[in-house]
């Protein structure tokens, strides 16, 4: 078994390998901070060239996961762009791949700090999301309880390089970034640190989710 099954408020959850998280009781799969566009952002800002296959290689592990999960909703949890203009700029075959993965199943968009408003591909836009027990935002909420956020691009190191991962204890958890060319944070950073309670946990992601205290 590759993912690593918990649960969160009694809700019954799997963190996947790819840095999906799988709510088995809804049939539903949720991503975090995908930054589709992120290398047309940077060439707009006059920034470095980046090779323009993020959005192709994000939609296809994402294609993969729903697949493979066979989920009905699909909750993208905000910065699903990496600004609203990248949405707007998105390839024609790109929109189709996602009116595709669309077709079907219910489709929501939760408004991240990079994309606050409403997309124009589909689904619906929410500030935030009820569902299944849990409450689904952005950007964790000091005090929140049931909660599922992503915004931070957490990262954890057992030996190595550092890998994108999935924190959590009793209260909360936080998704890793899904997209291509997404940095991250440490989860020893007092940003991330301060928002969870021992005992916690870290579910590095990979070719297995492999879970270890934190």
């Amino acid at each position: 078994m590759t993912a690593h099954a918990f649960t969160l408020c009694s809700t019954p959850l799997r963190a996947l390998p790819s840095g999906a998280l799988h709510i088995l009781g809804e049939a539903a799969l949720c991503v975090s901070d995908l930054h589709l566009g992120k290398s047309d952002r940077i060439a707009r800002l006059g920034g470095g060239l980046l090779p323009p296959y993020e959005a192709r290689e994000t939609l296809t592990r994402l294609e993969a996961d729903i697949l493979a999960t066979r989920a009905r909703q699909v909750i993208c949890l905000g910065d699903s762009f990496d600004d609203l203009a990248a949405q707007s700029s998105l390839g024609q075959d790109e929109r189709l791949w996602l009116a595709r993965l669309q077709a079907g199943r219910r489709w929501v968009w939760i408004e991240g700090n990079h994309d606050p408003g409403p997309v124009e591909l589909g689904g619906s836009h929410l500030a935030e999301l009820a569902l299944g027990g849990l409450i689904f935002r952005h950007i964790a909420v000091e005090g929140a309880a049931g909660e599922v956020s992503g915004h931070y691009h957490p990262k954890h190191r057992i030996r190595g390089t550092a890998r994108p991962a999935f924190l959590y204890d009793k209260s909360r958890l936080i998704l890793p970034a899904y997209g291509t060319y997404t940095g991250g944070l440490s989860s020893g950073e007092p940003a991330l640190s301060a928002l969870f309670k021992k005992p916690a946990m870290a579910v590095l992601t990979g070719t297995k989710a492999i879970p270890v205290p934190f």
